[in-house]
């Protein structure tokens, strides 16, 4: 039997050591509209956590608060419990957190080896790169090659191949390789199975599945239950700009989330 609607995960649960990023009551206004109204949340290592909620619940503020896109007006996040602040999404990459948004931001003419470096290309040794200013097109396809085979991620195979040549899921995979190569601290994907078919979707949830056996913390926004409840530990339920509850895919059932997403039963 499930535990009781809106109750939070039971305190038995596997400890799974301090958090890696957490947030402390994060508070965001846009005028007399509120985004956030003092929201926590934290991800723990080797943790996929899920963010659902309603249109207007907060999701969409949350995230960007975490990835340094807005800065909240109260509250403090933390990175291995030392308080940090973003000012840009820059500071949060250079933290080590990377974003795959709904929107993928690959360069469908270059090859995937090139996306996966984009924005962070390598130049040769010596006079070549310094003087020259010669990218390492070898160096970064082997880089490449390696970071993808150690995410376990098979549907990705040769890296001279153009990415407008993938399908939506392995554009995908692509998208959150580059994540994980560059996110040392936590992966955050924004519905990264919109728009795909079952069997793309169905990569894109095994690719998660692989950082979270690397140990990568992954946070997950989706609209998407049942891949919610197939790959989430934990799930952060948002409403009206606060954490109604935060649940697990063994303690409560989709209709359950849904009716805390949507009001219809308490949070906690």
């Amino acid at each position: 039997m499930s535990a009781p609607v809106g109750a939070t995960a039971p305190a038995g649960q596997v400890d799974r050591g301090a958090p890696v990023l957490r947030a402390e009551g994060l508070v965001k206004t846009y005028g007399r509209v509120v985004g956030l109204d003092g929201v926590d949340l934290e991800v723990h290592p080797g943790e996929v956590l899920a963010i659902i909620g309603d249109n207007g619940a907060g999701k969409s503020t949350l995230i960007k608060c975490l990835t340094g896109a807005v800065v909240p007006d109260r509250g403090q996040l933390y990175l291995d419990e030392r308080p940090i602040t973003f000012k840009r999404p820059q500071d949060a990459r250079d933290a080590g957190i990377e974003t795959v948004y709904q929107t993928l931001a690959v360069a469908p003419a270059l090859d995937i080896a090139s996306n996966i470096f984009l924005g962070r290309e390598q130049r040769r040794k010596g006079v070549l790169g310094s003087v020259f200013r010669m990218l390492d097109t070898a160096g970064m396809r082997a880089s490449a090659e390696e970071k993808v085979r150690a995410l376990g991620i098979q549907t990705i195979q040769n890296m001279t191949q153009t990415v407008e040549t993938l399908s939506g899921g392995q554009r995908q995979a692509v998208a959150v390789a580059r994540a994980a190569a560059f996110g040392s601290k936590v992966v955050v994907l924004d519905e990264p199975t919109a728009a795909l078919g079952v069997k793309e979707s169905g990569q894109v949830l095994r690719t998660i599945q692989e950082l979270r056996a690397s140990g990568l913390p992954v946070i997950l926004i989706s609209h998407n239950m049942p891949h919610v409840f197939e790959v989430a530990d934990r799930i952060h339920v948002q409403r009206l700009g606060r954490r109604a509850a935060v649940i697990t895919p063994q303690t409560h059932s989709m209709t359950e989330a849904v009716a805390i997403m949507t009001g219809a039963s308490p949070g906690r």
